[in-house]
């Protein structure tokens, strides 16, 4: 059983050049699925069927087409990666994933109530 390598793309950049990577890269038309939404202005994916010794590849031709967010889901055939189920996973895998929190500050302690405060 193979892997799926999943990428969101921008929508302005160029899928048909991708697609020509990929085929340069070893991949064969059946070895990958891109996703297109109807909307103008949506992200687009894809999924990709890659052996492990596949996947640095895969994710270098993802990258030169500057992929958003890239996704591994293992143990999974390409007639699994139907758009619904890989949205899904992707939603599940980000609700978990812990986000960057902006900066903090803290302030540091203070001596306790001077005669600035007023009663």
């Amino acid at each position: 059983m193979s892997n799926i390598l999943a990428g969101l793309f921008e929508h302005h950049s160029d899928y048909k050049k991708l697609e020509a990577d990929l085929e340069s890269s070893g991949f064969q038309n059946s070895d990958y699925i891109v996703y297109l939404n109807d909307g103008n202005h949506s992200p687009y994916m894809v999924s990709v069927a890659v052996k492990d010794h596949q996947i640095d590849s895969a994710r270098n031709v993802f990258s030169q087409n500057t992929v958003l967010k890239t996704y591994l889901f293992e143990n999974m055939d390409l007639e699994q990666a139907n758009y619904i189920d890989i949205k899904n996973y992707i939603n599940v895998r980000n609700k978990a994933e812990i986000h960057n929190s902006p900066d903090v500050r803290i302030k540091g302690s203070t001596s306790g109530m001077d005669s600035e405060v007023k009663f």
